[in-house]
């Protein structure tokens, strides 16, 4: 069966506006098809069409039915309070949180009805360019309303824990995140499942407003033959900022993009990440960056440890216009690979048409030194041990980049 060829009813089909965006969703992904090897921006990491023939999308119940019974709601015994909102099979449940004032967190539905979302959704991206967000788009349902009021600043971090469990399950899942002026928000995402095949296809629109910031840590600890795949898509107003880092352990596929604009003076982008793989997965994590007005700045760090026959992927592009003068962005990918087998595709890019810029990106890989393994052994030190000390110190590099130790510990669990 085709992707969007099956037969759905969705919440809202009834609502003109509604039904106008999925139609739209649908045409752009018609139009370009599934991304394939001639694909620029999918050439590393796309996939087959029979991957998806025996999805199925669950519509009903809208919310959680599980009633405690899955690991959606299990205690999450974190060593820092959160608010959490448990995502099972791409279903938020809301009704349990407790939100200090300042604070406004809604079923995507629920913001459609109230004609809140609106202003948000899909405004944030070309869904032409992205083909997974506009199928996305096509089975709009299923998602949250984030919003952190202006000036506000959130204490606890809003923890969305994503869960899955159940053969074939096909999750679109689409959240608006708005921090309005002077915000101050913490976001984390924690994706996990059971050992089944299914696939989460995310996407999340997030506007940071003038002097905002936004933290936003995402762990990716999906199922073995799991797919994932995230777009995060930011918008940066004047002198806000966005801090975030990707964590990647194994499954099929894990690609997480992030598409920022950089839209007025003085915003920021942080975008760091690290991934470990250890048999046969593979794990991509995209960027692009887009310097729109004058001082503004960028900075990425992205390391990855590879064994078996996996497949690491980073494609990061800077793009600079010709109004964002005295503009900084910094781009660095670095590799371990620590088998024959293992893989690393490495795409970095700088698209430059301002003359009063700071830029440079670079990307190695190799092995793990040889001397240095030695040298412990020879202090009494066994070679594993010696070896996932020598690893661990080259992911903390880019773990470092996360100021908050307990989440940075937090987080490492994943690798």
């Amino acid at each position: 069966m085709s992707l969007t060829q099956q037969n759905i009813e969705l919440w809202g089909d009834d609502m003109p506006w509604l039904a106008g965006l999925r139609e739209k969703g649908l045409v752009a992904f018609e139009k370009n098809g599934l991304p394939n090897a001639k694909t620029e921006a999918w050439k590393y990491s796309y996939l087959k069409e029979s991957v998806f023939n025996d999805l199925i999308i669950d519509t009903e119940p809208h919310q959680c039915s599980c009633h405690g019974e899955c690991h959606c709601h299990d205690a999450d015994n974190l060593p820092f309070e959160t608010i959490k909102i448990p995502v099972c099979n791409g279903k938020p449940d809301t009704e349990h949180a407790e939100l200090p004032r300042g604070l406004v967190i809604k079923p995507l539905a629920e913001a459609i009805y109230d004609k809140e979302a609106q202003k948000y959704l899909n405004k944030s991206l070309d869904i032409e360019n992205f083909p997974f967000a506009a199928l996305n788009t096509a089975y709009l349902e299923q998602g949250l309303m984030i919003v952190a009021e202006r000036n506000t600043i959130i204490e606890k971090p809003v923890l969305l824990s994503y869960h899955s469990h159940g053969q074939n399950l096909w999750q679109n899942v689409r959240n608006l995140i708005v921090l309005e002026s002077g915000a101050q928000l913490t976001l984390l995402e924690d994706f996990s499942g059971d050992d089944e095949f299914y696939f989460n296809n995310i996407v999340n629109e997030i506007y940071i407003g003038n002097e905002a910031v936004l933290t936003h840590y995402k762990r990716v600890k999906e199922a073995a033959a799991a797919l994932h795949i995230a777009l995060n898509s930011v918008v940066v107003r004047q002198n806000g900022r966005y801090n975030a880092f990707c964590a990647q352990s194994e499954c099929r596929l894990a690609r997480s993009e992030s598409y920022i604009q950089l839209q007025q003076e003085g915003a920021e982008a942080n975008v760091n990440g690290a991934y470990r793989l250890y048999n046969d997965g593979h794990s991509d994590i995209t960027t692009n960056i887009r310097h729109l007005a004058a001082h503004t700045t960028s900075n990425q760090l992205v390391k990855g440890v590879l064994d078996g026959s996996s497949r690491g992927v980073f494609q990061g592009q800077i793009h600079i216009t010709p109004n964002a003068q005295q503009t900084e962005g910094y781009q660095l990918h670095r590799a371990l690979l620590l088998s024959d087998n293992a893989e690393v595709d490495c795409k970095p890019e700088l698209e430059i048409f301002a003359d009063d810029v700071k830029c440079s990106h670079g990307a190695t890989s190799g092995d793990l030194d040889k001397e240095q393994l030695f040298y412990m052994q020879t202090r009494g030190i066994a070679f594993a041990e010696a070896k996932q000390i020598l690893i661990e110190a080259y992911l903390n590099e880019a773990l470092l980049k996360i100021e908050n130790e307990q989440i940075r510990e937090w987080l490492k669990k994943a690798m």
